[in-house]
């Protein structure tokens, strides 16, 4: 017989909150993170949603000119679906996508055209404000989209180093993000400014999307180039338009309590500001427009 015989007991943990989030606004957020959109199965829809947007503005995944790399790093990769593409567009690659959390079990995302996820991607845990998880020269193509959110405006230059540090020289970093509305009615800018100034009260730059480019210049790059895509916003843009302009309206929801809780405005305001974007994207003969910044740079050999 064992000398001790411990008493066996089941534990049953219940509603035990999960540290990494908390609840703002009637949606799931990260805890203790600048980041103000939500970390939820509805951000999960919209992100998706966005993917393939942006997929279609830019006629494909990239713009810099890779071929053929052995390494693929996408920062910030959300439901992993562009990551996925790439894995299935570069069968013999590693592609790895980093987050700070995976995306929910029940959202099983996929690329465009896969049934199955591809074997060649790979989830990675990890925080680029705390510095990526890989050792110097890791990869061959380093990507990063629509994080202008996430990142306080004083830690670019960090960031930047740290996504060259990971590349390999002759390799390429591409950065891509949206720039401010342009053009519309009062109530498509009004809203907008309204997110530019709850995203100051972070620390975050809401407007740093045009000097992508500029950026990897002076975090040492080479061979620079930068492309703006001026998406249409609303009915006069066409499918396009529409899906920008919905888009934009899924951002609007998901910021406005933050945009309140920090008095930019008063609810009343925002949501009249709201319905006037909605109603200034049904005109067809609207004239909105949101750049979006596309800029990569390679590594020195």
């Amino acid at each position: 017989m064992w000398p001790f015989r411990r008493q066996r007991h089941d534990i049953v943990l219940e509603n035990v909150p999960d540290q990494r989030f908390r609840r703002f606004g009637g949606r799931q957020h990260l805890a203790a993170m600048p980041y103000p959109l939500p970390k939820d199965m509805g951000e999960i829809n919209r992100l998706d949603f966005q993917h393939f947007l942006l997929r279609t503005g830019l006629r494909g995944n990239y713009a810099a000119p890779v071929n053929q790399p052995a390494d693929i790093l996408d920062v910030g990769c959300g439901s992993g679906r562009w990551a996925m593409e790439m894995a299935a567009l570069f069968p013999h690659a590693r592609v790895v996508g980093l987050d700070l959390v995976p995306p929910p079990e029940d959202a099983n995302p996929l690329g465009q055209g896969l049934d199955v996820r591809p074997t060649n991607y790979i989830f990675s845990v990890g925080n680029i404000l705390e510095g990526l998880p890989f050792a110097p020269g890791s990869f061959d193509f380093v990507h990063q989209r629509l994080l202008i959110t996430a990142i306080p405006r004083d830690r670019w230059p960090n960031i930047i180093q740290e996504l060259v540090r990971v590349t390999r020289p002759g390799g390429w970093v591409e950065l891509a993000e949206c720039g401010s509305a342009q053009d519309g009615g009062p109530g498509y800018t009004g809203l907008w400014q309204s997110w530019i100034d709850f995203l100051n009260t972070r620390n975050v730059d809401f407007t740093i999307g045009r000097h992508v480019g500029q950026m990897l210049g002076n975090g040492g790059l080479v061979n620079v180039q930068q492309r703006v895509l001026n998406f249409p916003m609303g009915d006069w843009g066409g499918r396009i338009g529409r899906a920008s302009a919905t888009d934009c309206l899924a951002v609007g929801k998901a910021l406005r309590a933050g945009v309140v809780a920090q008095d930019i405005l008063p609810a009343d305001r925002y949501d009249a500001l709201y319905t006037r974007a909605q109603q200034e994207f049904a005109q067809r003969q609207g004239r909105g427009i949101l750049p979006f910044y596309v800029a990569f740079g390679q590594r020195q050999g």
